[in-house]
């Protein structure tokens, strides 16, 4: 059962952007959480059919393993994820936030408790993975890791972390399950999860110039570099 202190949350509806742009975005957020100083949940799609991989691994191991391009490094962890159909979020929160606490398990954990909720409310039964099955290493999607979220036996949403002195960033990926359900309203029962089962209000939120500067700034000088993307 998931418990989270009631408070206001805010809300980020972001579109479709480049892949760099969206990992850019994702850092400037983190960046900010504190100055914001409430838990935020966005949503985004790309505007290119791309790859995202996990911080610590190497690139070279990684250009067989799809031809997804571009083949960009996330600001998390995490392994190799495939961006061409699925449904993306992002969650942050500020260093005094309970989410923020948690142990690394304790945060992955949750996040997919929340999902699994939602889908629930789609009337699409889902169940937590209670131990790992990696089919190939590296990659996200093949095989499972404990508390991964399950349809069917199969991996439908994982999560990559990032924890530093400016809060925590929780990078979310959801493979919906080869069934029609639509993406908003999976959206929409995400956000009514957390109001009703927790009393979380919600508040829209949109970038202020600052923001939206320092994360087209970390795209073009970061995120969009062969330098950066293939340095290990």
């Amino acid at each position: 059962m998931i418990t989270a202190m009631a408070d206001t949350w805010l809300l980020l509806q972001s579109g479709d952007n480049s892949a760099a742009f969206n990992m850019g975005l994702d850092e400037a957020l983190l960046e900010t959480i504190a100055r914001l100083n409430r838990p935020l949940l966005r949503f985004y799609a790309w505007n290119e059919r791309a790859a995202t991989f996990g911080y610590s691994q190497r690139f070279c191991e990684l250009t067989a393993a799809t031809g997804l391009r571009p083949l960009v490094r996330r600001p998390t962890g995490g392994g190799l994820v495939p961006h061409d159909s699925d449904w993306t979020y992002s969650l942050f929160f500020p260093p005094a936030h309970s989410w923020a606490d948690l142990p690394a398990s304790g945060s992955y954990r949750r996040a997919h408790e929340w999902i699994g909720s939602a889908f629930g409310r789609m009337n699409v039964e889902t169940e937590l993975a209670l131990c790992c099955r990696k089919e190939l290493p590296g990659q996200c999607f093949v095989g499972h890791e404990k508390f991964d979220l399950l349809w069917n036996g199969r991996k439908i949403a994982g999560a990559a972390q990032r924890r530093n002195r400016c809060g925590l960033l929780i990078q979310g990926s959801v493979q919906p399950p080869p069934i029609k359900l639509a993406k908003a309203d999976w959206q929409h029962a995400m956000c009514d999860v957390a109001a009703f089962d927790w009393g979380v209000k919600w508040e829209q939120f949109t970038p202020d110039g600052e923001l939206a500067e320092r994360a087209g700034e970390l795209a073009r000088t970061k995120y969009s570099l062969v330098a950066y993307n293939e340095r290990r």
